[in-house]
């Protein structure tokens, strides 16, 4: 098939358009070249630019794969991700009215159902998403289902909301938070049995690829979670046994931690730097976030990772940066 990706150079994206290159012709559209894929076909656009996404998109499009979001928790102005994921959408949809394309995959997030999910959200379960990001996201869902449902006929949309993605090469919450633990420096806020639904950045784009050859028809939406659900504490142990040591945290009270984090908001905000350890990454890092994965298990997919390896891997690349980063320094003092 010829397959859009639409924020391919991103990290999901780069995982993804590897294993798509080997069966489909793939075209990247995104604001830079996929660092990883440089030689794939690509053209360079903004999602928020219509006319130039239009010329970009080929009439001949089989499938478009949308990834293409701001995601960061702390992004300033908050317009932009309403500007981004809502209009970005609404864009792409519009051109696909055009030109007739009629496949769409949309990865959206777990963020729909709100922080502390207790209950193990499923796709049917109500959405309550607590920031810009989730609320953006669903919105964009919204567009999409109202696209869909103005005329099904031949139409596939494919859903997919992924839960916290982790993986070699990306710099998100959970990198940040195997990297503190991979360290030894690491400050447990709070007890550390919180429990997190993860997934590992070769499985999610795998499942992706799944959703295509398998060539759904109508509307699906899956969550996707790789299980079983860890707490901190046991990441802590899956840390101890990819490096061969044992890691001795830290461990602070969370209102303690917590405020620690509020208090550094003001100040670095009057400053305006950022705050690596903000207190809406304490509040994530401590919540609860778990959901349910029936829906894909009944797909059939069979990750090709289980967590427990994605993790190893991802600590041993980590551990791997570190010395990489740390060797040249020690070089110098030694000469």
């Amino acid at each position: 098939m010829n397959i859009c990706i639409i924020g391919g150079s991103g990290f999901i994206g780069g995982y993804l358009i590897a294993i798509l290159k080997k069966q489909h012709n793939v075209l990247n559209i995104d604001k830079i070249k996929s660092p990883k894929h440089p030689n794939v076909n690509y053209e360079q656009c903004d999602i928020r630019d219509y006319e130039k996404l239009n010329r970009a998109i080929p009439a001949d499009t089989d499938f478009i794969l949308l990834l293409a979001a701001e995601h960061r928790d702390d992004v300033t102005p908050t317009s932009l991700y309403y500007d981004v994921n809502v209009e970005g959408a609404h864009n792409v949809l519009k051109i696909m009215t055009e030109k007739h394309i009629d496949n769409i995959l949309f990865t959206s997030s777990v963020s729909v159902y709100g922080l502390n999910n207790k209950n193990k959200p499923d796709e049917f379960s109500p959405t309550f998403p607590f920031n810009h990001y989730g609320k953006s996201k669903l919105e964009a869902e919204r567009i999409l289902k109202r696209w869909f449902e103005n005329d099904q006929n031949g139409k596939s949309l494919i859903i997919v909301r992924p839960t916290v993605v982790f993986g070699p090469g990306n710099r998100g919450n959970v990198f940040n938070l195997l990297k503190q633990i991979s360290s030894g420096r690491f400050m447990m806020v709070g007890k550390g049995n919180n429990r997190k639904s993860m997934a590992y950045v070769e499985n999610v784009a795998g499942f992706i690829s799944h959703c295509i050859n398998a060539n759904y028809k109508k509307f699906h939406l899956f969550n996707y979670i790789d299980k079983p659900d860890l707490s901190t504490s046991q990441l802590v142990t899956q840390a101890e046994i990819a490096i061969g040591k044992s890691i001795l945290p830290i461990k602070i009270p969370y209102v303690f931690g917590y405020s620690i984090a509020k208090t550094l908001d003001l100040v670095l905000g009057l400053l305006k730097k950022k705050n690596p350890i903000s207190a809406v990454r304490i509040k994530k890092f401590c919540a609860t976030t778990q959901f349910d994965s029936s829906t894909i298990q009944a797909t059939g997919f069979k990750p090709p990772f289980s967590l427990e390896k994605g993790l190893e891997i991802t600590i041993k690349s980590i551990v791997e940066e570190n010395k990489t980063a740390v060797e040249p320094v020690l070089a110098t003092v030694t000469a």
